[in-house]
């Protein structure tokens, strides 16, 4: 496994970060414990997890899962820097989501109960809150950082101006903000680019890309379907992104397979290649699947690779940061 600090901080993950929103809902318990021992035995010490994730209101029941797997003992949790989120609705009542100060503190206590620690790593803003100051936000986090209850805070679904506000903010109370930015980005999706990509390596923080095969399109999705598989390729959001992009997707795969490579460790290499990415994060529903995503690690995207993914995938406008990527 290869490792990288994250962000600007002196804190070492690994260059794929497990993400275990499957845990629950389509992967069982004992599933998941074994997909996470799995992890540690590849060296990936890098957990995403949120409050939300069982997507049952209130039950936080991936991040019950991931505790009782700490509670296990073996030096699990030493071994994993943990990262869960908030934001999302946790209850019926008004202040049971967001982002003030009382939701902040109350769902990180209740967020260490689930899991069974006494700190999380990395704590995210799950979404920007259009409705609530930087003062307090970064008021509730300090807290919380002081009390040694949480160690990084970092965002997630922000723009680029949210983080240069964040950090404004921050840097106003000598605090040390935001290291991290988790942002959907893929070959398919690369609005990022244009600005959020650049205010977070401009700020320090380390970008944390999800849905790095979107929904499963840049995994092989035709040939699995072919082969009687690719359920996720087939459904919701993929279903749709698959009609629009069909012509583009069948080039791919014929490409990957000119390189002798899966189309899955294709996706994810160019992640990995892309400037101020730490590491994509990757959902495995069993342990075959998390075998599998470690090839990804071996495939090198040189120079006429990265121009033919653009070629099929274009960046947005002429490609790179703004306002290069739409104007002169």
């Amino acid at each position: 496994m290869e490792y990288t600090n994250l962000g600007r901080t002196g804190l070492s993950v690994s260059r794929l970060c497990l993400g275990t929103m499957n845990f629950g809902p389509q992967t069982s318990e004992p599933d998941s414990f074994a997909i996470m021992d799995r992890a540690l035995e590849h060296g990936i010490n890098f957990f995403d997890t949120a409050n939300v994730y069982g997507w049952q209101t209130g039950e936080g029941i991936t991040e019950q899962i991931i505790g009782r797997w700490f509670a296990q003992g073996g030096g699990r949790r030493d071994k994993v820097v943990l990262a869960t989120k908030v934001y999302g609705k946790m209850g019926e009542w008004p202040n049971d989501q967001g982002l003030s100060a009382r939701h902040i503190v109350r769902a990180c206590e209740d967020s260490l109960r689930r899991l069974q620690t006494d700190v999380i790593d990395l704590y995210q803003m799950h979404h920007v809150s259009r409705s609530t100051p930087w003062e307090e936000i970064w008021q509730a986090m300090e807290t919380l950082v002081a009390q040694g209850k949480v160690i990084y805070v970092g965002s997630s679904n922000f723009a680029g101006w949210h983080i240069a506000q964040a950090q404004a903010a921050a840097g106003k109370r000598n605090f040390l903000g935001l290291v991290a930015e988790q942002s959907i980005y893929n070959l398919l999706t690369r609005h990022v680019e244009l600005e959020v990509i650049p205010a977070a390596q401009h700020y320090g923080l380390g970008v944390i890309p999800w849905s790095p095969l979107h929904g499963g399109l840049l995994s092989g999705v035709l040939r699995k379907m072919a082969e009687g598989g690719a359920a996720r390729g087939t459904a919701g959001r993929a279903a749709d992104g698959l009609a629009a992009h069909r012509p583009a997707i069948e080039a791919y795969e014929k490409f990957c397979a000119e390189l002798g490579q899966d189309p899955a460790d294709v996706a994810l290499a160019w992640l990995l290649s892309r400037p101020g990415v730490t590491a994509p994060i990757i959902g495995p529903r069993t342990v075959a699947q998390l075998d599998n995503t470690l090839g990804a690690l071996s495939v090198q995207i040189d120079e006429a690779t990265e121009q033919r993914l653009d070629e099929l995938f274009p960046p947005v406008g002429n490609g790179g940061p703004g306002p290069e990527a739409w104007a002169w």
